[in-house]
């Protein structure tokens, strides 16, 4: 096997990548002659072209059928029903263009992430050039603040230290360094010779060799993925899909068969017929279908933004989440506040507990739950930690942040819960040796001022132990380290703290000086805490049938331990990214079911574990901050992404962001999306029947060589202006009981079940049947074609008013959920208007062929009306009594 960039010796590494002596790097020449071969050092994007978007949204069954309406209507001349079947096609296909037109390119941000300059040596000399003209074999000078332009081996380093979190999930910035590692199939985050570009250096300095530009670095290997990631359609708009394509289709073949019978029974002139089946299709169509699911989402994504701070970008992704089976998210800043915390202090034999979680100085050190009592050892150890310290604790904008490390942020929070913030120091600086990972630890000299000299240690407790047992013969060292044992097992990180005395005249902080010995003041343990309402949330979750995995680059062993403080599961499985890359595809179906926590992951890892959730046909969401999240944000059925602490990719890539961060808003989210399918459903079993009752009434008078009772804009605006009107009512319907203990549903389940389309099915038959008596009733009475069709619009009206009372809830109409939902008056109300408008304006009359009907004719359609209701109710009482 071909050994990786981070195992090659230096006299390898210019082997091969063919490069000259680092300092004096690669000739102008030969760098062109490269950047020709190669290409420049940036990541290209395609974005979809507007125009695309747009005709895209036409390619649908429903909107098929009502295009060949379109053009039929046309070519007889009937421009008033084309102009209006026109609008409706336009109206659905803006709506779908707004919403994909709002979706973000992921790949944009990627691509602005990369460093605009970099400092190279080129002919010896060292000079900054663009970062596009990087290429291999390039050596790049760093230092801090500086933005890592391309991937490197590094082959010097000065105390240099990289922030990566965002690509690995790793919360400290890591110690570099040059010497080769020998194992094989090293972590990512575990490559302490390599930087990777996009990641930030906050302290020292070095340089390293180009050894990957542009797409084949590991933040261009992840926009590789983003790009070929493809979302498969939410459960909702595959249910949507199907329904209305197997609608479209049996409408066509019944239209197609009416259409036949007409001609074999010349029922009409061929014009005529040809009209009448456009009217059929026109009005058995659910026209309103897609406006009505879009107003529904889109009332949920306003609701999520104004009381849940959550911004949902993609309006089928609200309702998705009603419907997820698996919650993928990281650990740092998701699950735990990323703000590293001292829960532990042992000085002697004292084991001391800290209250207060994050980097606000609230909190107390106690003993058993009591007061300690401050001792001078105790004290020493909480100015150790305070100032062998290079990091600085701010209360900005009413938030408590740090410049530097989170774990020594953690020992300036301890300091300030026992001494006041903003307190004048005890000891004034004198010199320090920042920490490095050759040695493991930071030593910081001060003076009082009596002018003593105090040097304070802080670091690996194996090193400051192994310096104390030189001081201190006497030293319990196995009692020390099984005690770190114990700490780490738990998840915790321990830090030691030391002390020694110095000479008045010491300036000077040197190696000998900690080395030759050192006074042992205590050990400290320091995690980062689960957030508290994520624990709460997680409860929820789970007593909803949704499972939550935790995909981390942590080790294992802290990452089991926050699991089982979370609650993940009664029992805790992990698996490690090196583990899962050895599985095979069915046996990493099987572990994503199976383990909760995912260590030392990469964020292809993260990629295969969505997929392998989705191929056991598990609903996922995701939920991440990070660059290195962004392929699986995108993958997952929903992705949602952190707001404050998450990265431009990370949001552009999901479609939802948590504005506040709060992990626990994923369970009032869940809630809110089952709440939004239940109203959408409420909604098409809603507009179905009274769509298939107005394709019944045409196809009964083809049948029966009667005149149509209805004209195609009539039958228009029944489906649309009521879809747009009492319809909209089912928005506001409030989440059902129990619906939070109820499970997931499955992938790939009906919307319907049997009595969904029994009542469907009769519902339909009833509403067509009584508006065909009320027509013949009034055509005997011989009132005349537009009163007559006037009546029966209206008849349809009320009795789909009637209806909505019976759909709302699956308890009795007359219930006390009757006044669950005030809007839906206020939404019948308007209907009635607009009826009324219809009915009695003369250019409505002249638009859609109606006239002015009576008192009796209201009537009869609220008679109509009254007996669907009465119908549909008893339906319902014999379930619920069958039910009980």
């Amino acid at each position: 096997m071909k050994p990786k960039s981070y195992q090659l010796g230096f006299e390898k590494l210019k082997e091969t990548y063919n490069t000259n002596e680092f300092k004096t790097g690669l000739t102008a020449t030969e760098a062109k002659k490269r950047l020709q071969e190669n290409g420049p050092n940036k990541l290209e994007s395609q974005k979809t072209p507007k125009w695309k978007m747009f005709i895209r949204q036409f390619n649908n069954m429903v909107i098929y059928v009502l295009i060949a309406s379109t053009i039929i209507t046309l070519l007889m001349g009937h421009y008033s029903d084309s102009i209006i079947i026109g609008l409706v096609i336009v109206i659905n296909a803006i709506i779908g263009y707004y919403q994909e037109a709002n979706a973000s390119d992921a790949l944009e941000k990627i691509k602005q992430m990369l460093s605009i300059e970099a400092t190279v040596y080129r002919d010896g000399k060292r000079k900054d050039v663009p970062a596009e003209e990087l290429v291999v074999g390039d050596t790049v000078f760093l230092e801090a603040g500086d933005n890592v332009p391309a991937d490197l081996r590094i082959i010097d380093s000065d105390n240099l230290r990289i922030q990566e979190s965002a690509l690995t999930g790793e919360a400290n910035s890591v110690e570099k360094i040059a010497d080769k590692l020998t194992d094989e199939n090293i972590p990512l985050a575990e490559q302490t010779n390599m930087a990777f570009a996009s990641t930030a250096v906050t302290n020292g300095s070095g340089s390293g060799l180009v050894i990957a530009t542009a797409s084949d670095t590991e933040i261009g290997k992840i926009s590789t993925e983003v790009s070929s990631v493809k979302q498969r359609k939410t459960p909702l708009m595959q249910i949507i899909d199907g329904l209305g394509t197997k609608v479209s289709y049996f409408i066509v073949a019944a239209s197609i068969l009416i259409f036949i019978v007409g001609l074999i029974f010349d029922t009409y002139a061929l014009p005529v017929l040809a009209l009448a089946v456009v009217a059929m299709m026109v009005g058995a169509i659910p026209e309103g279908m897609p406006a009505t699911t879009s107003v529904i989402l889109a009332k949920g994504v306003s609701d999520m933004a104004k009381k849940q701070h959550t911004i949902v970008k993609t309006l089928p992704a609200v309702e998705t989440l009603g419907s997820v089976d698996v919650v993928a998210t990281d650990k740092t800043g998701t699950l735990t506040k990323n703000e590293m915390t001292v829960t532990d202090i042992l000085v002697d034999d004292l084991e001391l507990q800290v209250s207060g979680t994050g980097y606000e100085p609230s909190g107390e050190i106690t003993d058993h739950g009591q007061p300690v009592k401050m001792t001078s050892k105790l004290k020493l150890l909480l100015q150790g930690g305070y100032y062998a310290n290079d990091t600085e604790l701010h209360h900005e904008n009413n938030q408590w942040i740090i410049s530097g490390e989170p774990t020594d942020g953690a020992f300036l929070t301890l300091y300030h819960k026992v001494f006041p913030y903003g307190q004048a120091d005890s000891f004034e600086e004198v010199d320090i040796l920042p920490f490095d990972s050759d040695y493991r630890y930071i030593a910081k000299l001060v003076k009082n001022e009596q002018d003593e000299r105090i040097l304070f240690v802080k670091g690996a407790p194996d090193k400051l132990l192994d310096m104390a047992r030189l001081q201190d013969k006497n030293l319990d060292y196995d009692y020390w380290l099984n005690k770190v044992e114990a700490f780490s097992k738990e998840g915790k990180r321990v830090i030691a703290v030391g002390y020694e005395k110095e000479p008045d005249n010491t300036d000077t902080v040197t190696q000998e000086m900690i080395v030759d010995g050192l006074n042992f003041l205590g050990l400290v343990a320091i995690i980062d805490p689960p957030r508290e309402e994520v624990i709460e949330s997680l409860k929820v979750m789970r007593s909803a049938g949704v499972e939550v995995k935790m995909i981390t680059g942590d080790n294992a062993i802290t990452a089991k331990s926050i699991g089982k403080k979370l609650g993940l599961a009664d029992e805790i499985n992990a698996i490690t990214g090196t583990q899962w890359d050895s599985l095979s595809d069915d046996e990493k179906i099987v572990a994503a079911n199976k383990n909760q926590v995912f260590a030392r992951t990469t964020p292809s890892n993260k990629l295969e574990i969505i997929d392998a959730l989705q191929k056991d046909n598990k609903v996922t969401a995701m939920t991440g901050d990070g660059v290195n999240d962004a392929p699986a944000l995108k993958k997952a059925d929903i992705g949602v992404a952190m707001g404050i602490k998450g990265t431009d990719v990370a949001k552009d890539s999901a479609d939802m962001i948590l504005t506040d961060d709060n992990f626990a808003t994923m369970s009032s989210a869940i809630k809110e999306g089952r709440r939004i399918f239940d109203n959408i459903k409420k909604s098409i079993l809603y507009l179905l029947p009274i769509s298939f009752s107005e394709g019944l009434i045409v196809a009964y008078a083809i049948l029966t060589r009667q005149e149509i009772p209805l004209q195609p804009t009539q039958l228009l605006w029944i489906n649309m202006v009521s879809a747009i009107t009492i319809q909209f009512a089912l928005i506001f319907e409030p989440a059902e009981e129990g619906i939070m203990d109820r499970p997931p549903r499955k992938t790939g389940s009906r919307l319907m079940n049997r009595h969904d389309v029994f009542q469907m099915t009769y519902v339909a038959i009833l509403i067509a049947a009584v508006s065909l008596v009320i027509d013949t009733y009034l055509n005997n009475l011989g009132v005349g074609e537009v009163i007559s069709s006037t009546t029966m619009v209206n008849t349809l009206i009320i009795g789909k008013i009637f209806y909505l009372f019976n759909i709302r809830t699956p308890k009795l109409a007359l219930s006390k959920e009757l006044f669950s939902n005030s809007k839906v008056f206020i939404f019948v109300g308007l209907m009635l208007l607009l009826q009324l408008f219809l009915t009695y304006v003369p250019f409505m009359q002249d638009i859609f062929s109606t006239g002015a009907i009576s008192l009796s004719e209201w009537g009869l359609a609220i008679a109509a009306g009254a007996i669907v209701l009465v119908v549909t109710e008893i339906d319902k009482l014999i379930r619920i009594k069958l039910q009980k």
